[in-house]
This record gives structure tokens, C-alpha cells and sequence, in this order.
């Protein structure tokens, strides 16, 4: 019998470090625009992705309260990945196109101030009512805790044979996978950008995109889920799918036709790709033992989505003025990716399982909404605004040559 994953996550990241995208009225230094003409041109934040984050986050919700709704809502978290390797290369090479170079341990301390406090205060609650109250909820939260704050919990879980473990933190996995592809890919991006060119530095990203497919053909056999589900290793393609997307955008110039051709297609393609993860996430099983569909699925399957997932980015950067951009774009749902989907992402489990552990099943979901918006909305004011704005303090310097007449944007 295959043990496949009973639950998902997504680093629904929301708001992020804010940033200011310097308009240069002198030319860049050649060696740090070399090869990547449009780095600059294409470094804000994306309304229409803001407001898909919205709609993950919110499947992610009901596929936890009750699975048989939405049985494929693990999607959600392919799809986050791709976002989030889309964003973040997209600000390193921007980086490196405005200096030359890209400040890591600035990089990394604007990650730690975006995540870990927010985190921190759910870790905090989580001991607190571990203490203090018996809930089975909140069992198993010490060691869980420990887990979540070292980002190592999906590594706990890619060795688990049985149900999954880890209490009301169980969904940190997720951002383990998120971070850990932080840790590593800025140094290898940075190492390319500095001994290659730009032509090898797309070909070794398309590469490497395609190194967690194979890698999962080996591993497969029905008793693998567990570790291909979890892995860094062997999620990674779909990290890399979106920053194959970026660098690929970041090459061509303005007024290059190519790109014109992928503006074309990508805006057509982009309501086809979001009706196809919509399909899914109604209609496929993607957990359980469903025979060669299962074998698909953990092979060749993470790498289809993770294909769907790139177009659909692709459209919503390219076409902003496309339907389906204006539409993900409109205020309440961008103002909510932006500013609460990671504080949804990250109470929506524990609210769960606190409400199931009081008894609750009637009215569970609507209850959970409304218990999980307050707590993001409490996170997002009183922990992670704070943070974001010391995080703005270690933005990236100017480069030489540039002028500061900054437009307010916001990363993720």
C-alpha cells in the first residue's frame, strides 16, 4: 500500500522585503548588465501573482479541513514553488545587473527578518497551549517546534514510512523545502553569473530543471512517496521552473521578437494553465494509492505542473493588462496575497487542528477562515510589518553610475 502525503503546505509568502528600483540615468557598469539587458526592467512586484497567492493559499485551507473537496489541492504547493523561484531569481538578477555582484548576507538576513519572526510567534503559541492546556492539537509541539525553527521538517518526513508526525507544525515542511533552495541557489546562481555567460547561465537553470525528474525515477518505488514528496532533491524542478522564467526574461531585450512571441503565447496560454491546476486540484487524487497514476504522478507529474505553473507565471508578468492579470489583480485579492498569505499559510494548520481537538465539526471551515484571517491579519501588524520594515533597511545598494529615483515596489 503506497503511504502518499496526507497534507500540504505552501510558503504563501505575501509581503516581502520592499525594495526600490533605481531608473539609472547613467549607463551600469558593462560587466554587470552584460547579457541580461531587461534584469532591471522586470523587478517589481506582480499584482496578478499577489492575487494568485490568494487563491493557493485559500485551496491549501480547504484541502486541510477536508480533503474529499478538493482532492488534488496539493497542487497549490507546486505552484508556490514555481512562484517562489520566479521572484526570488528575478531579484538576485536584478541585483547583480544593478552591482555587479549580489550581497548575500544581506540576501539572507532579508529572508530571516521576512520568515523567522512570524514563525517564531506561532512556535511561541503553539508551546504555550502545549503547556497549559491537554489538546492533543498541541502534542508533540516541543519536538515540532524544534523542527520548524531549523527548517529541517521536511526531512524528518521524507524518512517517515507511516501517517505523518510533526503536530500542529506538520506544514512547515514546506518552508523547510523553500529555505533550504534559498540556502543554495543563490550561490550557485552567483557563481554562474561570475564564471559563465549569460547563454550558459539559462541553459545550466533549463538543466538543472530537469536533474529532480530523473533523480525521482530512480527513487521511485511505491514505498518512496514519503522522500520524493519532502525532498529538496527531488522538488526542486519546480523551484527551478520559475527561475528558469526569470532568467530567460531578464535576457531578452525590449525589443527583442522573441520576446514578443512569448508575450503572445504566454497571455493565451495563461487561463488554459489555470483552468488545468484547477482541474486538478477538483478532480485528481494525488495522495493515496492510485495504481500507475501514482507512478506518474511522483515522476513525470511534478515536472508537468511545475511546466503549467511556469506558463501561467510567464502570462501574469508578461500580460498585466491581460484579463486574467486585471482580474487576480483587483485590490482585495492582491492586498491579501501581498500582505496575508503567509500569516494564512502559517495558522491555518494549528487552527485546525484546534478547533477538531475542541469538538468542532459543524460550521469547521467557516469557523477556520475566520479564525485564521484574524490571526494573520494580528501577525501581519503586530510581528511581520515591524520586521519588514528593518528588512528595507538592507535593501541592495545602488550600483555605480545610478541615480536614486526610486518607484515603491515590494519583493517577494
Amino acid at each position: 500500500m503506497v503511504k502518499a502525503p496526507d497534507s500540504t503546505a505552501v510558503e504563501a509568502s505575501g509581503t516581502d522585503t520592499a525594495v526600490d528600483v533605481r531608473r539609472s540615468t547613467a549607463p551600469a557598469a558593462p560587466r554587470a548588465r552584460r547579457g541580461f539587458p531587461s534584469a532591471t526592467l522586470h523587478s517589481g512586484r506582480v499584482s496578478g501573482l499577489d492575487g494568485l497567492r490568494t487563491l493557493a493559499v485559500g485551496l491549501v485551507l480547504v484541502y486541510h479541513v477536508d480533503h474529499t473537496l478538493v482532492p488534488g489541492g496539493s497542487v497549490a504547493v507546486d505552484v508556490f514553488f514555481t512562484i517562489s523561484g520566479f521572484v526570488i531569481t528575478r531579484l538576485l538578477l536584478a541585483e547583480y545587473a544593478r552591482n555587479g555582484t549580489i550581497a548575500l548576507l544581506a540576501f539572507y538576513r532579508r529572508r530571516w527578518l521576512r520568515l523567522v519572526p512570524a514563525l517564531v510567534a506561532l512556535c511561541a503559541v503553539c508551546l504555550v497551549l502545549a503547556a497549559t492546556t491537554s489538546l492533543w492539537a498541541f502534542e508533540g509541539s516541543w519536538q515540532a517546534v524544534g523542527l520548524a525553527a531549523a527548517f529541517v521538517t521536511n526531512v524528518v518526513r521524507a524518512m517517515e514510512s507511516g501517517p505523518y508526525s510533526g503536530g500542529p507544525l506538520a506544514h512547515t515542511w514546506s518552508l523547510a523545502v523553500e529555505e533550504q533552495f534559498y540556502l543554495l541557489w543563490p550561490l550557485f546562481l552567483l557563481l554562474l553569473l561570475r564564471r559563465t555567460r549569460a547563454r550558459t547561465v539559462w541553459l545550466c537553470t533549463a538543466a538543472l530543471c530537469v536533474l529532480p525528474f530523473l533523480w525521482r525515477c530512480v527513487l521511485w518505488n511505491p514505498d518512496a512517496t514519503h522522500r520524493i514528496y519532502n525532498g529538496t532533491d527531488t522538488r526542486a524542478d519546480q523551484l527551478l521552473a520559475g527561475a528558469l522564467v526569470a532568467v530567460v526574461l531578464a535576457r531578452l531585450r525590449a525589443d527583442d521578437p522573441r520576446l514578443a512571441l512569448l508575450r503572445t503565447w504566454a497571455g493565451r496560454l495563461a487561463v488554459p494553465a489555470l483552468a488545468l491546476l484547477a482541474l486538478v486540484a477538483w478532480r485528481v487524487p494525488v495522495t493515496g494509492d492510485h495504481g500507475i497514476w501514482t507512478t506518474l504522478w511522483y515522476t513525470v507529474g511534478f515536472l508537468g505542473v511545475a511546466v503549467v505553473s511556469a506558463t501561467l507565471v510567464a502570462g501574469l508578468e508578461l500580460r498585466p493588462d491581460g484579463r486574467l492579470s486585471r482580474l487576480l489583480a483587483l485590490a482585495p485579492l492582491a492586498w491579501a496575497g501581498r500582505n496575508l498569505s503567509y500569516g494564512i499559510y502559517l495558522w491555518h494548520y494549528p487552527v485546525i487542528r484546534l478547533l477538531a481537538s475542541l469538538g468542532m465539526k459543524d460550521g469547521l471551515l467557516s469557523a477556520t477562515v475566520v479564525l485564521t484571517v484574524a490571526m494573520a491579519l494580528l501577525s501581519y501588524y503586530v510581528v511581520e510589518a515591524p520586521f519588514l520594515r528593518r528588512a528595507r533597511r538592507h535593501r541592495p545598494a545602488l550600483g555605480a553610475g545610478e541615480v536614486s529615483a526610486p518607484v515603491r515596489l515590494r519583493s517577494s
